[in-house]
């Protein structure tokens, strides 16, 4: 095929490689450079958020991303609890953790450990639960005369910390009430 695998590379593996490809009719070259990269994790630009919010009840997935080479190992503790994969706690091969289910006892502190053979870094947020959003009124369907104006209902309860935005849509577009104002009218009762 014309493919050059390496394994297991060293920095001495770096360097400028090129490829020939040669018949009857003629030689050609082209050339690549290979950059061998090591560092030890940094939470430097890709910190953790410091605050992160999930629902009652629901899922929330905390990124940690943090820039090493090669791949660190993760891990994860609350407080001063560490973490392992159970049925409602998972630690993803990229180093997010998962929580389903979420209830008021998983708030607090979660710290990511990110650790390669160059060094090792932490990365620390809060979890603060919410309540969730909820549709209390759902859309009914309707029966219109052509010609004829439609109203659709739709309410919502949420957590009084957080605020709430209705997107209407029509058949999986958005619907941009700013161009269609002669056709689509929004009323936003409080």
């Amino acid at each position: 095929k014309g493919e050059l695998r390496m394994q297991s590379l060293t920095f001495d593996d770096a360097g400028m490689y090129q490829c020939i490809a040669e018949n009857m009719h003629g030689i050609i070259y082209a050339n690549a450079e290979l950059k061998i990269v090591a560092s030890p994790p940094t939470f430097e630009f890709n910190p953790m958020k410091k605050k992160i919010l999930a629902a009652k009840g629901g899922r929330v997935i905390i990124e940690c991303k943090p820039k090493a080479a090669p791949k660190p190992k993760f891990s994860w503790s609350k407080g001063t609890e560490l973490l392992v994969n159970g049925s409602r706690i998972r630690i993803w091969d990229d180093g997010s953790l998962e929580i389903i289910n979420v209830t008021k006892l998983d708030e607090g502190r979660y710290t990511c450990f990110a650790e390669n053979n160059r060094g090792k870094a932490n990365s620390t947020g809060v979890l603060e639960m919410t309540e969730a959003t909820r549709i209390t009124l759902a859309p009914l369907n309707v029966d219109v005369t052509v010609g004829e104006n439609a109203t659709m209902q739709c309410i919502a309860s949420h957590d009084p910390t957080l605020d709430l935005t209705f997107i209407w849509s029509l058949n999986g577009f958005v619907i941009d009430f700013e161009k269609e104002h002669e056709h689509y009218e929004r009323n936003v009762m409080v």
